[in-house]
């Protein structure tokens, strides 16, 4: 079960489409997630229709973080850019700016390690930090994450162009 004290991960519901909103609309968060426009709830509406696909067909998997005992969603947690072949995946992790700061990041990082090494038989995992995001590096750095590289300018941000910080977990099985 993808559960702890503090959180657990479940899959994406209909219901979710509020939230998803939200997340999806915060212009804070548009330079990590590729994006430069809002997202209607028309396009996620669809979206949560097909959010059960396979992990191995669709090489994607977005799980909510839930907050314990109430279960209100926190944040989400992505698999994405899945390679069978290689056995990896990209990880990227967003915790809403109001529930930051409370240990559900790396909580959540925790259990995505074990799911992608016991469940999913991944080797490896890796994710890319812009360097202005200490807080991000020092997360993937407490979990077993190494740095592998700085891609210069990479992101395209509202302060110019940023550095990116590779990072990446070798998983024990």
């Amino acid at each position: 079960m993808l559960r702890n004290e503090l959180i657990f991960l479940r899959a994406l519901e209909a219901d979710d489409l509020d939230f998803l909103y939200n997340l999806e609309n915060d212009a804070a968060l548009w330079g990590v997630s590729d994006t430069l426009a809002p997202v209607s709830r028309h396009v996620l509406r669809q979206y949560l229709e097909h959010a059960a696909a396979d992990f191995h067909e669709v090489k994607q998997l977005r799980l909510v973080i839930c907050a314990q005992p109430d279960g209100r969603p926190v944040g989400t947690l992505d698999l994405f850019d899945f390679n069978p072949l290689h056995q990896r995946a990209g990880l990227g992790i967003t915790v809403l700016a109001t529930e930051r700061r409370r240990g559900y990041a790396a909580a959540a990082l925790q259990l995505s390690l074990s799911y992608a090494e016991q469940t999913l038989r991944l080797h490896q995992l890796y994710c890319t930090v812009e360097i202005s995001n200490t807080a991000s590096q020092a997360l993937f750095q407490a979990a077993g994450f190494r740095q592998v590289g700085v891609r210069q300018q990479w992101l395209r941000t509202a302060q110019g162009w940023q550095d990116a910080v590779e990072w990446q977990c070798i998983l024990a099985g």
